[in-house]
């Protein structure tokens, strides 16, 4: 074992317990690209991962150059729960929360604040996080005992909670400006404006929203849906949700794909409904 492995790996278990997991080569290019400080990464495919980065990430590729130290395989996997195919991992440091609450509570807001009223489920809680990223939300926030820097959390986002705000708060600490939760016996969606200082509220995957968070309602809107069609998955409630914001505030973000050539959705958990179902 060299010298630079050992110091990488001696670092990564002296970062491991206050660090978030980046893991795999996309994870790490967007929390680069977002300002992530990254004290340590390795890889199992130095080639491979460069490789990629030449073709998809140009503006990262001399970053990850420094960053990333050569392991052999059993000491990559002996590093995560779960081996990406690109055999890259990284730790980073979870940005300041006083940063983040300031972030939110911040007027006049330019974009929504996605709420999720005490979600369940890991990906899906990711995948919204990469929707809020791709289309310039200002923040994701939880609610109840899911953490939303979960590893898991973190894998679907695809590393983007470096590029947007992510915190867990309870309903009474959520940030100021009018709610607009989804329910299906809300107003249509179409016919409402969704301000830019708007939070905009999604119930549990399965209990919809908490007695709570619907007290705080200022509005509830509904997804259009097909008779006897139950329900729509979480991330994919989101996603219409932003776009239906996006369309007609004008804060669209610019571009329709990522860096990577990749559409900004995420993979669908589909078995979690959402607008409370």
């Amino acid at each position: 074992m060299t010298d630079a492995v050992s110091e990488a790996l001696a670092a990564w278990r002296g970062h491991a317990a206050r660090c978030v997991l980046l893991d795999g080569f996309h994870a790490l290019k967007h929390a680069l690209r977002f300002g992530a400080e990254v004290p340590v990464a390795v890889t199992a495919d130095r080639a491979g991962a460069l490789a990629l980065a030449d073709e998809l990430a140009p503006d990262v590729r001399d970053a990850l150059a420094g960053l990333l130290v050569p392991v052999d395989r059993d000491a990559y996997a002996a590093l995560v729960p779960r081996p990406h195919p690109t055999a890259v991992a990284a730790l980073a440091v979870r940005p300041a929360r006083e940063e983040g609450l300031r972030r939110l509570a911040a007027l006049p807001r330019t974009a929504p604040v996605v709420v999720l009223d005490q979600p369940r489920n890991l990906g899906n809680a990711g995948a919204v996080i990469r929707l809020a990223a791709g289309f310039g939300a200002t923040g994701v926030c939880t609610t109840g005992t899911l953490d939303p820097w979960h590893p898991t959390v973190v894998r679907g986002g695809a590393g983007l909670h470096y590029a947007t705000v992510v915190e867990r708060l309870t309903t009474a600490e959520l940030p100021p400006g009018p709610v607009f939760a989804l329910d299906p016996g809300g107003e249509d969606i179409r016919g409402t404006v969704l301000p830019d200082d708007a939070l905009l509220a999604f119930g549990s995957e399965r209990g919809g929203l908490t007695p709570e968070l619907r007290a705080r309602a200022d509005h509830l809107v509904a997804l259009p849906m097909r008779p006897q069609v139950s329900s729509y998955n979480l991330a994919t409630s989101v996603a219409m949700t932003l776009y239906h914001w996006s369309a007609t505030s004008g804060g669209a973000p610019g571009g329709a794909v990522d860096g990577s050539g990749g559409s900004v959705g995420a993979r669908l958990v589909p078995e979690a409904p959402a607008q409370g179902g």
